[in-house]
């Protein structure tokens, strides 16, 4: 079996792939993986020597190339997407192109290749915010910045495959991911990171936003149960079950850093900032088995450890970034 990853240069992606190669001992599947390797993704990410790996470097709104590699796939599980929300706000444009029309791209090529699942990876910020309680797969979308709306978007395109053309997609909507190999523009590595460097840390307005934190390798197996076991047509939502404010989280960082509130700068609220995700995930719980592993308060000490302990990781994609 042949299984078609997109966008498995960044922090997400890259994970599954580890993740999927280390499961599979025995060889049954092989990855392919197709990344534009821009700013967000690295090569660093991915174990190239592995003899069953390939990588190609290439733009999933490319449609001839996707025709060619979605020929010879057998499940798709999707990730490449231009995913940070300031960017967004910025200029949506980038946003627009690929995670819509290269989301559609992927989508068409599926279609004439009969291939499936597909894996359509996607955001608990598509609901848009909500003060108090918990959004079902079923709540309307509502997103409120143009990278939740182009999410939307490519979520909706995804289903309408389903129901015009019979293609077995399945999408899920994770909360905020964290976890070692994440790009430092997040919250949790540009703080670390920031604070490991004796810089300050951008708190946005008061901090009072909240959000639901999934370490990565629990979203990563929530997705393979979802691959494996979901069914056609079908969203499951993947939370943590560890929902913060943003100050809160500012604090725990802060005790992992040996920092203290004079490192941290609060900064202008974001233009249109959500007030609180938070998804609910029982139907994935009593349909796949899925339970988030990683207790959050360890995890966060064992990122900050590893960002700590790989400067040579990070550091080159911050003065990149910086650019």
């Amino acid at each position: 079996m042949n299984i078609l990853v997109t966008g498995a240069a960044g922090f997400i992606g890259s994970h599954y792939v580890r993740r999927h190669l280390a499961a599979d001992p025995t060889g049954a599947s092989r990855i392919t993986v197709l990344d534009g390797l821009t700013y967000a993704g690295t090569l660093t990410n991915l174990p190239l020597g592995h003899p069953r790996l390939d990588f190609v470097e290439g733009d999933v709104c490319d449609a001839a190339l996707v025709d060619k590699l979605m020929a010879d796939a057998d499940q798709v599980v999707h990730f490449a997407a231009e995913s940070h929300v300031d960017r967004s706000i910025e200029g949506a444009g980038e946003f627009v192109r690929t995670n819509v029309l290269g989301t559609q791209t992927l989508l068409d090529a599926a279609v004439r290749h009969g291939t499936g699942p597909f894996v359509h990876v996607s955001t608990d910020e598509v609901y848009g915010s909500t003060e108090t309680g918990s959004w079902p797969e079923t709540h309307p979308l509502a997103p409120n910045s143009p990278y939740s709306a182009s999410k939307a978007s490519a979520d909706l395109l995804a289903l309408a495959q389903h129901r015009t053309h019979g293609l077995d997609v399945r999408i899920t909507r994770c909360s905020n991911n964290y976890g070692p190999h994440q790009f430092p523009e997040k919250l949790i590595p540009l703080f670390v990171t920031n604070l490991l460097d004796g810089l300050p840390v951008p708190l946005y307005g008061d901090g009072r936003n909240v959000r639901d934190w999934l370490h990565v390798d629990d979203h990563c197996r929530g997705i393979d149960l979802v691959r494996t076991g979901g069914r056609p047509g079908e969203v499951y939502n993947l939370g943590g079950g560890t929902e913060l404010s943003n100050k809160e989280l500012t604090g725990l960082l802060l005790e992992a850093c040996g920092a203290d509130w004079d490192a941290v700068a609060y900064v202008p609220d974001r233009k249109g900032h959500d007030l609180r995700y938070s998804v609910d995930w029982s139907k994935a719980r009593d349909e796949l088995g899925y339970r988030p592993r990683h207790d959050f308060a360890t995890g966060l000490v064992e990122t900050v450890a590893w960002y700590r302990d790989h400067r040579d990781w990070w550091e080159p994609l911050k003065r990149r970034s910086a650019r």
